[in-house]
């Protein structure tokens, strides 16, 4: 890669990187938001997602299947434009974001150098993997496209076509196995490491919009989303939902203590019942249909459902 001082804008790729789809992979055709539908809007017929960070926070996207090793996730991303200091935005496959022994494999970009990447990957909750990539371009100035290839032997991390990281599995080491969805988000991450890990946020350029498009997902190797535990963790706790992102990502950063906080946040998701969950499933397909009015007054009838469950 080149070096800090090579950092320049380039042209943008085309609209299609026809040429980089790894084979096995069709597009994304459905999502589901885990908080602030909102801020996140699906334009499933053109094949983009933009999530907008601003006074309401962020949002989280993910596939509503879960994928086995042996395929390959991908999407060309426009980074947040102007002064992004402490924000994080991503692309990331987790067996389930949270939970205290989740398996996870990362793109990160870290909002106050928007010239670099971070990779990572985590087995049963414990990650330490860190590597930051820089990068020959600034990521907020056009669309680029990142790949990552999950084996039961190899992890290959790619940008624009070029293999930036490889890891391949050790006799006796743990690898990540779970089966996984496709995560996007954006978020503040300045509380962390006291600002050291992606700078402490001004939001002087708000609002801030990751845009994701041309999204592929592993055309087999799926698990149905009736077996997926989060049942849309939109629905039931939202706060809840939020706490838990907020607490693994403390843990990425290797702030141990947020172990127990991630624990007992996904333990308030994971209390949702069958009401709210039928809710949810209606609040993610108007999201879809890009209904953002409807996607706010389905989200209050989920508010409603909750409270009546005696949720917190």
């Amino acid at each position: 890669m080149a070096s800090e001082s090579e950092c320049v804008a380039v042209a943008e790729p085309p609209h299609v990187h026809l040429h980089l789809h790894p084979d096995g992979t069709e597009p994304l055709a459905h999502i589901a938001v885990d908080y602030c539908p909102e801020a996140c809007h699906h334009a499933s017929e053109d094949g983009e997602i933009h999530v907008t960070y601003d006074d309401r926070g962020g949002a989280r996207w993910r596939s509503r299947c879960r994928f086995l090793p042996g395929g390959a996730v991908a999407a060309t991303i426009r980074a947040p434009a102007g002064d992004t200091a402490g924000l994080n935005y991503n692309l990331y496959l987790s067996s389930l974001e949270g939970s205290r022994d989740m398996d996870e494999i990362d793109f990160e970009f870290l909002g106050h150098d928007k010239c670099a990447v971070q990779t990572n990957f985590h087995v049963a909750g414990g990650g330490g993997r860190e590597q930051i990539h820089v990068l020959p371009f600034d990521s907020s100035d056009g669309f680029h496209h990142y790949a990552i290839a999950w084996g039961a032997d190899a992890i290959e991390w790619r940008i624009d076509g070029e293999l930036i990281r490889r890891e391949e599995r050790v006799a006796g080491e743990p690898w990540p196995e779970k089966p996984m969805f496709l995560y996007a988000s954006v978020w503040d991450a300045s509380h962390i490491n006291d600002g050291k890990w992606t700078g402490t946020y001004h939001g002087r350029d708000a609002p801030y919009v990751c845009s994701y498009r041309d999204i592929r997902v592993p055309l087999a190797l799926s698990l149905e989303d009736e077996e997926d535990p989060y049942k849309c963790a939109c629905v039931g706790d939202a706060s809840a939902a939020i706490a838990a992102a907020d607490a693994a990502e403390q843990v990425d950063a290797g702030d141990a203590p947020a172990a127990a906080a991630a624990a007992d946040a996904a333990e308030e998701v994971d209390a949702g019942d069958a009401p709210a969950a039928t809710a949810a499933t209606d609040v993610a397909e108007q999201v879809d249909a890009g209904d953002v009015p409807a996607s706010a007054a389905a989200a209050d009838a989920v508010k409603e459902v909750d409270a009546g469950a005696g949720k917190d």
